[in-house]
Parts: structure tokens; C-alpha cells; sequence
């Protein structure tokens, strides 16, 4: 179980789930604008990329207007450092992303939400076994990371690993959150929540491989309205999950707006990369940057 539980925490790399990463294919034509931002203080830069979490290798080389803003950039930026993955108390992480004892996934959630894992594990050939002794938060993510990774997708050829290989030894790394706080994140929900979490992303599972032709040309094309109707859609789609999307989207995009707001005031240009959804919508990081009187500019 510690080598699974370790595997599995790689989804942690994810923006808020499979829900909201963004997918890329280099057969596309090449977009006028990225989801790169450029964010100017009186004193200093911030370039802000909108992070595709998992990629394929023929996704690659990116487009050069984010490679030179990276060349550019002495300090590189990430929501969580995952090369810090080895640093976990795996066995505090066990502790709260499974049950122990006769606690199971079945006595903690309704019979409505426990038929429909039943009916998403069938489909999938995995183990109710197994799954009824994870907690609701840790199955969704172990989920929608199991169904991206059959898609074809690898958190291994994501951006934020392609970025925190180049900068090794050459540019200062600094993380926005951890995976100390992705953790606690998650694993703090209520039940209520995590019940909501786990339907809400048995929902979207369903019609994933439908929506990537959306994904991938609304994130090529630099559309950041694009990525916003499609991240939000199940959330309004379903109040219920308002609580949900408030504690993983618009809290956490106020903290990170402030860490972005401190690098501008320093002397070190940084290249920062979040989750793309992060970066969209009235509440979204780039118009948070804005109203606090940066000059910001889509490239």
C-alpha cells in the first residue's frame, strides 16, 4: 500500500481534479495567443502560464513564446514542488486518504453515491474491495488520474515537471502552496463535501473523452473564456457543489494572487505556473492581478 499511496499522490499535480486540467495535441495550428500572461509592476516581471498537468510527449516542443519567457525568468514558480513527492509522511498520508479498521467507503457515504462507484469501478475492472477502504476525497482524484492516464495522458510529460526539470541547478524554485496544503486541502473537507467531490467527479468522468476536442483547442487557442465555461459547467450545473468549488478554486486563487503580488515587488523576474483554471473568470488570478493596477497582457 505505501508504494500505491505514493503513485497515487502524484494527482496532487492536478489544478482541482481531472475536471479542470486542460489537455494539448501538437496537431493543432499554432494559436496567436498562449494561456501565458505577462504581469508588470513599476519594478519588476511575473509571467503567469496556465498549466496543462498532463500531456503527451508529442506535445512537445512548446510554443517559443513560453520557452523564452522561462529562458528569461531567474526564479521558476510552481503550486506545489512535485519533485518534493519522496518528502511525504507516507504514513500520515495513509492515514487520512484511507479507512482503517471496519471503517469503510460504504458506511460513509449514501447508498445513492455508493451504487454509483459501484457502477463507475465495474466499469473500469477495479476492485470495490480495495476502493471501499479509500476515503471519498483520495478515490475521486485515484479515479479521474486512472481515466486520464487511460486516455493516454502522463502527469510525467505535465508542465509543471517539464519546467522543474530545466530549472534544476539553474533557477530558484519556489512553490505558491505544497503538497502539505494540496493535502490538507483535500483530506479537511467535510463529509458532505467529499461525498459532492466524489459525484461530481463520477459525473465528469463520463463525459471527459467528449470534452477534450473542447479542452484542447480552447487551451491552444489562448481562450480563456473557453476554459472557463467548461470548468465551471458542473458547478453550475449543480449548486450543491458551490461549497466545493469556493475551497478549490476562488480561496485558493486569492492566496495565490497575493504570493504573485509579493514577487512583484521584488527585483527577480519569476515565471510562474498554475493550474489553468485558476487563471480565468471574473474571480480568476489574472483579473485579481488587475485590479490591483498591474499592467497584465496575454502573449
Amino acid at each position: 500500500m505505501k508504494k500505491q499511496t505514493v503513485k497515487l499522490f502524484l494527482i496532487f499535480s492536478l489544478l482541482i481534479g481531472f475536471a479542470f486540467s486542460v489537455f494539448a495535441q501538437n496537431s493543432l495550428p499554432q494559436p496567436k495567443k498562449s494561456f501565458l500572461w505577462k504581469v508588470q509592476s513599476k519594478t519588476n516581471t511575473v509571467y503567469v502560464l496556465g498549466a496543462i498537468h498532463y500531456l503527451k510527449k508529442e506535445m512537445y516542443p512548446l510554443d517559443e513564446k513560453i520557452e523564452k519567457a522561462f529562458d528569461q525568468s531567474n526564479v521558476l514558480g510552481v503550486e506545489a514542488n512535485v519533485d518534493n513527492v519522496s518528502k511525504i509522511d507516507v504514513q500520515k498520508l495513509a492515514e487520512i486518504a484511507f479507512y482503517s479498521g471496519d471503517e469503510t467507503l460504504e458506511k460513509h457515504l449514501s447508498p445513492e453515491a455508493y451504487e454509483l462507484v459501484k457502477k463507475q469501478l465495474t466499469e473500469v475492472g477495479a476492485s470495490l474491495e480495495t476502493a471501499n477502504k479509500y476515503r471519498p476525497w483520495f478515490l475521486a482524484l485515484s479515479l479521474a488520474s486512472l481515466e486520464i492516464l487511460k486516455l493516454g495522458f502522463d502527469p510525467d510529460y505535465g508542465i509543471d515537471r517539464y519546467f522543474l526539470s530545466k530549472a534544476t541547478e539553474k533557477k530558484k524554485i519556489v512553490e505558491l502552496e505544497s503538497l502539505e496544503y494540496q493535502i490538507n486541502l483535500f483530506s479537511g473537507f467535510s463529509e458532505k463535501d467529499q461525498e459532492l467531490l466524489l459525484l461530481y467527479t463520477l459525473k465528469d468522468i463520463n463525459v471527459l473523452e467528449q470534452e477534450l476536442d473542447k479542452l484542447v483547442n480552447a487551451w491552444r487557442a489562448g481562450d480563456e473564456k473557453g476554459i472557463e465555461s467548461i470548468m465551471t459547467k458542473s458547478a453550475k450545473e449543480d449548486k450543491r457543489l458551490a461549497p466545493v468549488y469556493e475551497k478549490l478554486v476562488i480561496e485558493r486563487n486569492k492566496k495565490m494572487a497575493s504570493k504573485i503580488e509579493d514577487y512583484l515587488k521584488e527585483k527577480e523576474t519569476y515565471f510562474v505556473i498554475v493550474g489553468a483554471g485558476h487563471l480565468v473568470g471574473s474571480q480568476g488570478i489574472i483579473e485579481l492581478l488587475k485590479s490591483k493596477g498591474f499592467v497584465v497582457e496575454q502573449l
